[in-house]
């Protein structure tokens, strides 16, 4: 199966495909005698795991080593474990600060008049100002 074909197969884009190879976390694929990739059922399965842990938001460094896990078959669930609670947490961390810029900027907009005055505490907060309003 050629590059297009397994992109087709997986959800990857051949792009992503080539980068993957590139920064090493996925082996090569195979090439034919005339330069072409070709990828085997094995490599298929590795592509849709790349893609369903970046879907979950795994980072590269995650995925390599979930990877390396996967591949491993005397592996101690437990690793796997606490790389997937680690991410939650991150993932905890980041909706926590997400939540706070939303409620900044819906506090900010609710105290903007939204004419045609020039006074507005959403500039004021961002060029460092107005730090009254949002406390």
């Amino acid at each position: 199966m050629n590059i297009g074909e397994a992109a087709s197969a997986t959800g990857v884009s051949a792009k992503m495909i080539r980068h993957y190879e590139e920064i090493g976390l996925i082996r090569p694929a195979g090439r034919t005698g005339a330069g072409y990739r070709v990828y085997g059922p094995k490599d298929l399965s590795t592509l849709s795991f790349v893609r369903r842990a970046r879907d979950l938001g795994f980072s590269i460094a995650q995925i390599r080593d979930l990877l390396a896990l996967w591949q491993d078959r005397d592996r101690a669930s437990a690793d796997v474990k606490r790389i997937a609670s680690a991410h939650v947490e991150e993932m905890k961390a980041k909706m926590r600060l997400l939540e706070e810029m939303v409620q900044t900027l819906e506090h900010l907009s609710a105290h903007c008049h939204g004419d045609d005055r020039p006074d507005c505490p959403i500039l004021e907060q961002l060029a460092g100002g107005g730090s009254e309003c949002c406390a």
